[in-house]
């Protein structure tokens, strides 16, 4: 029997059975795919905030209080003072006076009050008291952005950038299934959790979805 050094790996000459170097050759590939699922991720951390953030905003769109998650509604009572000249002229200056750079799309009047329409705001100015009641939409902080964005409302190469963001999921998705090998990779515990995720969408479509 030739003898084996302690600690050495047994084998003809002492070197490594052939199967344990090919398990070992085979498994080389698993620190780049690790490095390139951490890579991908840190690059996805700031769309990845956008879209959860956007997503849970506009999955309870009934929950806000005016059914907006992007714009928060407001009234506002604002005096400015004596107000003359036409309606035109009293527009202007209720515009000039509280900063709105907007040109108005309507003014009219009705009764003795004048009204100043714009795209998400509205004027009802009484000239004679300068009583101005000043009643629109604002933009929710950071929703308004993040939903814009989700949404998809902005320029065409936007698209684009979600479309990269997407396939970057499927990567990471694809990639973390196989970073662990093991009772703890997709051979075992990993192999239910899988199931489970795609159980879910599935059963629920089959229990709830369209007929």
């Amino acid at each position: 029997m030739a003898d084996v050094t302690p600690g050495q790996p047994s084998g003809a000459g002492g070197t490594r059975p052939p199967r344990a170097e090919a398990g070992k050759k085979k498994a080389r590939w698993r620190p780049w795919l690790r490095a390139l699922h951490r890579d991908i991720g840190y690059v996805a951390v700031g769309l990845t905030f956008i879209y959860a953030l956007s997503g849970i905003a506009v999955n309870h769109i009934t929950d806000w209080s005016d059914g907006d998650p992007s714009f928060r509604s407001y009234a506002r009572t604002v005096e400015l003072g004596k107000l003359e000249g036409d309606d035109a002229a009293i527009a202007e200056a209720a515009r000039k006076k509280l900063g709105i750079k907007e040109s108005p799309r309507e003014v009219y009047r009705e009764g003795d009050e004048v009204e100043v329409l714009f795209e998400k705001r509205s004027l009802h100015v009484k000239p004679e008291s300068g009583t101005v009641v000043d009643e629109g939409q604002e933009p929710r902080f950071l929703l308004r952005v993040v939903n814009w964005l989700h949404l998809n409302r902005g320029k065409k190469a936007w698209k684009y950038f979600a479309d990269a963001y997407a396939a970057a999921l499927l990567v990471l998705s694809t990639s973390g299934i196989f970073m662990i090998a093991g009772k703890k990779g997709l051979v075992g515990r990993g192999a239910i959790l899988v199931a489970i995720g795609i159980a879910i969408p599935v059963l629920y479509v089959r229990l709830a979805g369209p007929s």
